[in-house]
């Protein structure tokens, strides 16, 4: 049986179960199936639905800013807390992902929040769970300050005996972007799961990991993973190229990379 038809049939029982076509995270929280294994079968959720000859969920449709907001904001008043990612996958009507796709880092939604609802009475309670806004910096006034021409970025040396920091993304535990191979394994540990893996085994040798990979429902194979910055690392590091199966990375511009080989790059996989 073909991997689309294993999901096709899953999708087709899990909504005979529910009386409704299943979310994405309905789905994977009752097939086991990976939500990275349906996207390589189907370019988005409601394709796969409409293959199995379901109506998709209206979840999956675009919502106004505001529908979005108050269905955060109901999160929020039946928790009496501020939801966990988690928490809100489970219990709200939308997809988180939209959500951050559409106002940002989930860190953020509190005060996007506050600032469509403080004019609203009906959001009190809701307001008061919130945790303060940090107080905006006074602009300077004109003549508080000679003029000056600020350096750029570029132009600025940087302190030889301090870290130096991804840009900030605050992407759950994670407060800034990988700057090194040591931050994609971290961020690789973090969605292995979601991307559907499972980490038998890290090394310092090459290859760096071993690991099993979903390749269907209820089947998994083994495969050996090389972490990288950048996936042209790969080549400049000499690795050879029949002793890896997937490249995990931060940024992939190895454009000569073997097809055999499978790459994950986890910029695009957390901003999808």
């Amino acid at each position: 049986m073909s991997d689309k038809k294993q999901i096709l049939n899953s999708i087709a029982a899990i909504a005979k179960q529910l009386g409704r076509a299943p979310s994405m995270s309905e789905f994977v929280a009752l097939s086991g199936i990976s939500e990275y294994f349906v996207s390589q079968s189907f370019p988005c959720w409601n394709d796969a639905v409409k293959a199995a000859g379901l109506k998709p969920n209206t979840s999956n449709v675009r919502l106004d800013d505001a529908e979005l907001l108050k269905s955060w904001g109901e999160t929020v008043r039946k928790n009496r807390a501020l939801p966990s990612r988690r928490a809100y996958q489970r219990e709200a009507r939308y997809d988180l992902r939209t959500i951050e796709r559409r106002f940002g880092p989930w860190s953020s939604i509190p005060e996007t929040f506050r600032k469509f609802a403080e004019r609203q009475p009906e959001w009190a309670d809701v307001i008061a769970l919130l945790p303060d806004s940090v107080p905006k910096k006074k602009c300077p006034r004109a003549g508080d300050y000679a003029p000056t021409t600020l350096p750029s970025p570029a132009q600025r040396a940087p302190f030889k005996d301090r870290v130096t920091y991804g840009s900030p993304i605050d992407f759950r535990g994670l407060r800034h972007e990988p700057v090194n191979e040591q931050g994609v394994l971290l961020l690789f540990g973090m969605l292995a799961k979601e991307l559907g893996y499972i980490v038998e085994n890290v090394q310092k040798g090459f290859p760096d990991c071993e690991a099993l990979r979903q390749i269907s429902p209820g089947g998994w194979q083994r495969v050996r993973i090389e972490f990288e910055f950048e996936s042209r690392n790969f080549r400049v590091h000499g690795h050879p190229v029949d002793g890896c199966d997937v490249i995990v990375c931060w940024r992939h511009n190895w454009e000569e990379c073997p097809k055999h080989i499978e790459v994950v790059e986890l910029s695009s996989v957390i901003r999808c």
